[in-house]
């Protein structure tokens, strides 16, 4: 097993950007929320979509769209490698088995690593497992990276994990209606911290 994961081993499984030293670790749900989970066929059926608030009526129309949540992670991670052209990356990118480093422990390791992370929830996400990876990475890191991390979730969405990141471990939140308004703010945290890394009062990473 191996004992720790590097900025190296990161680098060295991405392509080159701009500021290919500056990772930027992107953390969300790679499945939209599917009914199925929750609903049988036949109460499915009986449901007549129209007559659901626009928020419900959200989860009928997208409930076949299993790849949505990590099709806008991909969409994300290419703005932000494009501008302001960080080395932005998702878990699934770093080839490390999990018999060799369990997943919760790769995404502590990406999370040290990385000059700053940062967790979507979107709407539709099935958002469950990334609130205990999200859980186990502030438990951890807090203190050390706690300026470097950003929760920034769709405005529909509430969360007692979002709510207990802000009044626990004082964590920065934003919220999103638009895709482009979601893109626009991480942009601008990423900025922030690229500025203080060069100008303020965040440590450089190497």
């Amino acid at each position: 097993m191996r004992d720790t994961i590097t900025r190296d081993d990161i680098r060295d499984a991405l392509g080159r950007t701009t500021y290919d030293r500056f990772l930027v670790y992107v953390m969300g749900p790679y499945k939209s929320f599917n009914l199925n989970y929750v609903l049988s066929e036949e109460e499915l059926a009986d449901i007549d979509v129209a007559d659901l608030p626009g928020p419900i009526r959200k989860l009928f129309s997208a409930r076949d769209d299993v790849d949505g949540a990590l099709a806008l992670l991909r969409r994300l991670q290419g703005s932000l490698r494009a501008d302001p052209g960080v080395n932005a990356f998702l878990a699934v990118d770093i080839d490390i088995d999990t018999d060799d480093v369990d997943a919760a422990t790769q995404s502590i390791a990406f999370a040290q690593a990385s000059n700053a992370t940062v967790f979507v929830l979107p709407f539709l996400g099935h958002n469950f497992g990334v609130g205990e990876e999200a859980g186990s990475i502030l438990e951890r890191l807090s203190e050390s990276h706690g300026d470097r991390i950003v929760f920034v979730h769709e405005a529909t969405v509430t969360s007692e994990m979002i709510r207990a990141a802000r009044a626990r471990w004082d964590l920065r939140v934003e919220t999103y209606d638009t895709e482009d308004e979601l893109h626009k703010r991480i942009r601008l945290f990423v900025a922030d911290v690229m500025n203080r890394e060069l100008h303020g009062d965040l440590e450089r990473l190497d």
